[in-house]
């Protein structure tokens, strides 16, 4: 009961009783001012609640988009999947198929068949899918003839696989694969275009061909006919007619060679050879062109002892057109020498030098290009010839000249 509400009075008035008033006073005052606090802090509870709920809400609504825009997104990524002009093949670590579009279908020529792992996949396509996979290159690319219905059609298959580092590893070591990633596309239509490309480039070199050989095999021919209606009217004189039909021969011998080595060339195989006695046999194969031209052709050695490892048709062929090219730059009465000499322990120089007219700077630059002619009277092959059979040997050719003074063409050997 409250105090001051007793039925009957308080009769005992001692010190005791004094004291007892106050302090039920003084607890009504502390659990009155509880109370406060205990209600104070119940609102802000309920505050703290709403506005949790109120947070909690605001994330459920993001969350929820959240999902519905990846849903969109997925049925996006599908819906482009599905309509790339390459197929897609998707596999996990267990080798079954996570996803292939309806390209990839098509170009497997699956159908409607139901494909679950990899080893039905290659049964049904007849391609060894599951050898591809046991490959360790991480990106591979494969381009497999397959025969169908239609006939023979050209697939190009490419794998990337995805992998990752596990959490306890550091950085750089081992990798897990995730899954792999296989793009199909049809390449027949490409490869056909490349035969095409091809077979046309075929027919333009034989093309050129044709014309240059028609181009300068008609004069040579010509003289020759000259020369043999010569030999029958005057029997007399056949030595010097005959000399001149040897001539004409080995010219047409040069330019024969030299288109073949263009349009065909292959690497000539390489055995160890003299080459004093290689540039000697052909200087003397050449000279029936120098005396025809009025021109002196002489060949100089300081040893006899240089060994390369080389092709003696092709050195015949790099000397030929050496000399060739200094006849044609060399008036009557010049002189071209050709001279062979060591150059340190491990090289052979050797050495073309003409009295002609020389070679004007701004030309030297394309002086080697294949079809570059400076008078435009050849095919402007012979140059070009020598420096890729010089290649071949694993040589080198330089040039230099005067104008009016002449040229000289360096060949430089590494000696065996």
């Amino acid at each position: 009961m409250l105090p001051g509400s007793h039925v009957a009075p308080i009769k005992n008035v001692g010190p005791d009783s004094l004291r007892s008033p106050r302090l039920l006073a003084d607890a009504f005052s502390e659990f009155i001012s509880a109370s406060s606090l205990l209600e104070a802090s119940y609102r802000d509870l309920q505050r703290e609640v709403a506005h949790l709920g109120f947070e909690l809400a605001e994330r459920n609504a993001a969350l929820t988009r959240s999902l519905a825009e990846n849903d969109r997104m997925r049925a996006a990524l599908q819906q482009m999947i599905d309509s790339m002009p390459c197929g897609v093949l998707v596999l996990d670590t267990a080798e079954i198929i996570v996803m292939i579009n309806p390209e990839g279908r098509r170009l497997l020529e699956l159908g409607d068949a139901e494909v679950k792992s990899l080893r039905d996949l290659s049964a049904i396509s007849k391609i060894n899918f599951e050898s591809l996979l046991a490959r360790s290159d991480d990106h591979l690319d494969n381009e497999l003839c397959l025969s169908s219905s239609t006939g023979k059609r050209w697939l190009a298959i490419g794998n990337q696989k995805l992998s990752c580092a596990p959490a306890s590893q550091e950085v750089g070591s081992g990798r897990t694969p995730l899954q792999s990633i296989w793009i199909l596309r049809d390449i027949t239509a490409n490869k056909l275009a490349e035969q095409e490309r091809e077979a046309a480039r075929s027919a333009m070199a034989l093309a050129e061909i044709s014309t240059i050989l028609a181009h300068e095999i008609r004069n040579p021919l010509a003289s020759m006919e000259l020369f043999a209606g010569l030999i029958a009217e005057d029997p007399g004189q056949t030595s010097q007619w005959v000399s001149h039909l040897r001539a004409g021969i080995r010219m047409l011998s040069g330019t024969v060679s030299n288109v073949l080595s263009i349009h065909c060339g292959t690497n000539p195989q390489l055995t160890p050879l003299n080459l004093i006695s290689c540039m000697q046999t052909g200087v003397e194969f050449v000279r029936p062109i120098a005396e025809q031209a009025g021109v002196s052709l002489s060949f100089i050695s300081e040893d006899d002892r240089l060994t390369i490892e080389g092709n003696e048709e092709g050195l015949r062929q790099i000397i030929l057109n050496l000399i060739c090219n200094a006849i044609r730059h060399t008036p009557c009465g010049g002189k071209i020498i050709v001279s062979i000499r060591p150059l340190g322990t491990s090289r052979a120089l050797v050495e073309v030098t003409d009295t002609g007219c020389g070679i004007p700077a701004s030309l030297m630059q394309h002086l080697f290009d294949a079809g570059f002619s400076a008078s435009g009277d050849t095919p402007g092959l012979g140059l070009a010839v020598c420096k890729r059979l010089m290649m071949q040997h694993g040589g080198e050719i330089r040039v230099s000249s005067r104008v009016n003074c002449g040229s000289t063409f360096q060949l430089e050997f590494p000696t065996l």
